[in-house]
């Protein structure tokens, strides 16, 4: 089973739980549906892990549902799954995948249209009950929960199965690692939209430098984790590795191997612009290096490049980093020598979206490791500073004076956190952050009480639920929620999910500009499933002079690492160290936070 599969079924077991009881099994459904997360996010297959007997270092799973899983991956099935979902229809649970269509609500969808929502294809089923307006009739439901299921439909039809980056990337280095054992393997580099960094990865390319390429493919062929061998050729081969996921290799001489690299790293675009620079020049590139072209535009003598440095050069033009390979103006930028230099993972001196797990009481989820766990990570990745910022407690659970309560609670126990373990350890980390993300409600009010603010050092905002609002309705919505003094950051701004939600509808040209009126600033969040703020929107704030921060979202310290692919996306939208508040000290951030306060 794949890590998707194992996701669903663990929703699955969780939906069924709330179906069943929800009251009752209040814990056990929050248990599951955290493990499912934790599953759907792992950069490893969960096979894998459970072969290597590291299942309980996925953080998320617990020793009860890690037991459970330890029978499924041996006999197939698990007796307790099956017994918790007795009794419900299967086509419930496909329903669910479905955004905006919950356990009760899948639940109440097939028994009402029993005979119509088959096992075969529920979902297709479901669109044509929709469309003949049998939705809109149910009680609860109207016209508007019909339309939307239908978009989340089409949504589901229109997706492409691509990999998630750090997914992908964990696949690829692995290999990368293992072909560097090899003594004939000179070089070894993932290609495509992988080395660009892209958000999500459709297929996974590796090039080898070797003066033996069949050397190279035998140890390729011979890679541990391999469960099949698709090809193997004199230049090329091809294997499938656990979750069915294909892996190609192109093996080159050092001679040739800068010119192969830079060809099969593309992008496309970038390519096809490159030749017709290159065509103005007398000149013709390929990946086997460029050849100079006589009067009639014939190949008389090929320059070959061991190096992709030297073949740009050879063109008349700076070295092009690989995500910025997009033929979006990369090219006319490195001739006249005006390239970005982009920003550095080594430059990110703190991370400004971390959930611990103090309790806060609220409607989302919680975070999974403590606070002092969380300080001595950051030391370890030489962080000056962090912010702690977990969700706001729920607020129709709570009244006002609750919340109130719970934020000065949490304020008191971050004082007491800066006013000894972070003194006392002696580490890179001088200060501690108290800061909440703060949901926007559909109106752009904020959930908590003015007098709640006076708690936190600074906030976030984020959308977290009513997605589908009109671009003028979500856009005012966020610019009232920005209106408050207090809030410095709007978090995961587009509220997308790779390959799960599309983005929210905004009128960027206006969220721009308040941000730069008001120095809010716009996050680039590095949650594998968010990469958000997009790398197009990243470079358009950078060109209008728009700060940006970096946070990991993280939900269990092993999350922090997530950076370099925050990282990543700042790199794609021609970011440098200078547009990143995370590059600040510690004083210079304190000095911007005050004067946002003012």
């Amino acid at each position: 089973m794949t890590n998707n599969e194992i996701a669903e079924l663990l929703r699955a077991v969780a939906a069924s739980y709330e179906i069943n009881d929800q009251q009752k099994n209040k814990f056990r459904i929050i248990a599951y549906e955290r493990a499912a997360d934790a599953v759907e996010h792992a950069s490893s297959e969960l096979k894998d892990l459970w072969d290597e007997r590291k299942l309980d270092e996925v953080p998320g799973i617990g020793q009860s549902i890690a037991e459970h899983l330890d029978e499924l991956f041996r006999s197939g099935k698990s007796k307790h799954f099956e017994e918790v979902m007795k009794g419900l229809p299967s086509q419930m649970f496909a329903l669910m995948t479905v955004s905006g269509i919950g356990a009760k609500t899948a639940f109440k969808l097939v028994k009402t249209f029993k005979s119509d929502i088959s096992q075969k294809d529920p979902i297709g089923d479901l669109e044509k009950i929709a469309r003949e307006g049998k939705i809109a009739k149910l009680e609860g439901f109207g016209e508007d929960s019909e339309k939307a299921i239908l978009n989340s439909i089409k949504e589901i039809k229109g997706r492409e199965v691509r990999l998630l980056l750090p997914y992908a990337s964990k696949i690829a280095y692995g290999i990368l690692e293992w072909m560097r054992q090899s003594k004939e393997v000179k070089r070894a580099d993932v290609l495509g939209s992988l080395r660009r960094k892209a958000s999500t990865v459709g297929d996974i390319d590796i090039s080898v430098s070797s003066e033996k390429p069949g050397s190279a493919i035998v140890h390729f062929t011979q890679y541990p984790h391999a469960t099949r061998i698709l090809e193997k050729g004199e230049r090329t081969a091809a294997i499938i590795v656990p979750g069915n996921k294909q892996v190609d290799l192109m093996v080159e001489k050092p001679e040739s191997y800068g010119s192969l690299l830079q060809h099969f790293t593309g992008s496309k675009h970038h390519n096809i612009s490159l030749r017709e620079y290159a065509l103005k020049k007398g000149l013709s590139v390929s990946d086997y290096g460029i050849y100079v072209l006589d009067k009639d535009r014939k190949r008389k003598e090929l320059k070959k490049f061991d190096t992709e440095e030297k073949f740009y050069l050879f063109l008349g033009m700076d070295f092009i980093p690989p995500e910025l390979r997009e033929g979006t103006g990369e090219i006319d930028a490195a001739v006249l020598n005006k390239l970005p230099k982009l920003v550095e993972l080594s430059d990110v001196n703190s991370d400004l979206q971390i959930h611990s797990n103090f309790d806060i009481e609220t409607s989302h989820d919680l975070g999974q490791s403590g606070m002092r766990e969380i300080v001595d990570k950051a030391n370890k990745l030489n962080y000056e500073y962090i912010a702690f910022t977990e969700h706001n407690p729920s607020h129709s659970r709570h009244s006002k004076k609750q919340i109130i309560d719970i934020l000065k609670r949490k304020k008191d126990v971050v004082e007491q956190l800066n006013g000894s373990y972070v003194k006392d350890v002696k580490g890179s980390v001088n200060k501690v952050f108290n800061c909440l993300e703060i949901d926007i409600l559909p109106k752009g009010d904020l959930p908590i009480p003015d007098e709640a603010f006076n708690y936190l050092d600074f906030a976030l905002i984020s959308i977290h639920s009513s997605f589908r609002l009109s671009k003028a309705k979500m856009t005012e919505r966020v610019l009232k929620a920005m209106s408050n003094p207090k809030v410095k950051i709007f978090a995961h701004p587009t509220a997308r999910l790779l390959t799960k939600r599309e983005a929210v509808e905004l009128d960027w040209s206006k969220i721009f500009a308040y941000c730069k009126e008001k120095s809010i600033w716009l996050e680039i969040n590095a949650d594998p499933m968010r990469l958000d703020l997009p790398d197009f929107l990243v470079r358009e704030a950078v060109e209008q002079g728009i700060q940006l921060t970096l946070g990991t979202d993280s939900h269990h310290v092993d999350n922090m690492d997530n950076m370099e692919f925050g990282v990543s996306v700042a790199r794609r939208g021609w970011a440098e160290k200078a547009d990143i508040i995370n590059t600040r000290s510690l004083e210079e951030f304190e000095k911007m936070i005050q004067f946002k306060n003012k």
